[in-house]
């Protein structure tokens, strides 16, 4: 009886530590399973899938341009396919909302303007939060603004635009790549600090604003160095100041802002990438690594110098940084100069 009874306990803590076995193989199984879909599985197949990078600007603009120098590089570096997706208007509020409603599992990006530094101030009731629905991933660059003249215009210097506007307020008319732009703020301090009117004409994008600037639809354009240099290069238009601190070493013969007056006034446009909130972080950083990759690409690089852009290619700690300095700055001037939307 007692070899019964103790074959019997034998076979039932067999059976039982044949359970817990099964058990904690099952286990393992579902950790390696979870381990497997958490980190390491972004960095490891996140590429494999298509990418789009929204523009929220039409064709022709900086950021497309940028976009497209890019492309296909990432698409080397990164072994899938890019696509550049135009979504413009609103001021890149358009494509921004679309980027921000994006699944953040690295199939989305976003190429920004300086406009979504604005944007928070300017326009009301946007349907997306600029600091929480969206990652900064990389500021790309920065670049100076240059007001340039038509050659058919009457205006040589910038003191002759001031003139004139003095003479026959709201007579001079300047074009921006649209309502809220850097420009637009920039342009609006400027007139309101000189103590005259200009009338803001917005265009929707940088494409549409450079080819009705030198066609001289619109006598007086700003925008960026990077934007408007090949057709000042080209004698298309005529620069008559930057928005910089000091002169711009490409432009030496063209005064700063600051000489003009307003001392210590100094506007910079920039460009920046960004993902959607909650956008794993190492797949953010492997998109910044491949976006510095890209733009280090020597014929990349020299040519966007060239067009007057001081590359940054910072870390997203240092662009969230930014962003969020920028939004204070813009908010100070908005409401010191009393700027409305759309005017």
């Amino acid at each position: 009886m007692r070899l019964v009874a103790a074959e019997m306990l034998i076979a039932n803590g067999t059976a039982i530590m044949t359970k817990l076995l099964r058990g904690l193989a099952a286990l393992v199984i579902a950790l390696q399973g979870f381990l497997w879909l958490g980190a390491p599985v972004s960095a490891q197949s996140w590429a494999s899938r298509p990418i789009r990078i929204i523009v929220p600007f039409p064709p022709g603009g900086t950021t497309d341009q940028i976009a497209r120098r890019v492309q296909p590089l990432l698409e080397a570096d990164l072994k899938t396919t890019i696509v550049i997706e135009n979504r413009g208007g609103a001021s890149g509020t358009i494509g921004t909302q679309a980027a921000a409603m994006s699944e953040p599992n690295g199939t989305t990006f976003l190429l920004v303007f300086d406009t979504h530094g604005v944007n928070p101030s300017l326009l009301p009731n946007l349907p997306f939060d600029t600091l929480h629905d969206l990652s900064p991933v990389m500021l790309i660059g920065k670049s100076p603004m240059v007001i340039t003249a038509h050659p058919a215009a009457a205006y040589r210097r910038f003191e002759d635009v001031l003139a004139a506007s003095r003479k026959n307020p709201g007579s001079v008319t300047y074009g921006t790549i649209g309502a809220g732009s850097l420009a637009q703020l920039a342009m609006t301090q400027i007139a309101n600090q000189f103590k005259v009117v200009m009338t803001h004409v917005p265009y929707k994008g940088g494409g549409p604003l450079t080819t009705d600037a030198i066609a001289g639809h619109v006598p007086v354009a700003i925008a960026s160095v990077a934007l408007l240099s090949p057709h000042i290069q080209a004698g298309a238009l005529h620069p008559i100041a930057v928005t910089s601190a000091k002169r711009y070493v490409q432009l030496p013969d063209t005064p700063a802002i600051a000489e003009l007056g307003l001392t210590g006034f100094d506007a910079e446009a920039w460009w920046g990438l960004l993902a959607p909130a909650k956008t794993p972080s190492d797949i953010v950083l492997r998109m910044n690594a491949a976006m510095a990759k890209a733009l280090r690409e020597p014929a990349v690089e020299r040519s966007l110098n060239d067009q007057g852009i001081e590359y940054q290619l910072s870390s997203p700690k240092e662009f969230g940084a930014f962003i969020e300095a920028e939004i204070v700055r813009w908010a100070k001037v908005i409401k010191d100069n009393k700027i409305v939307a759309g005017e």
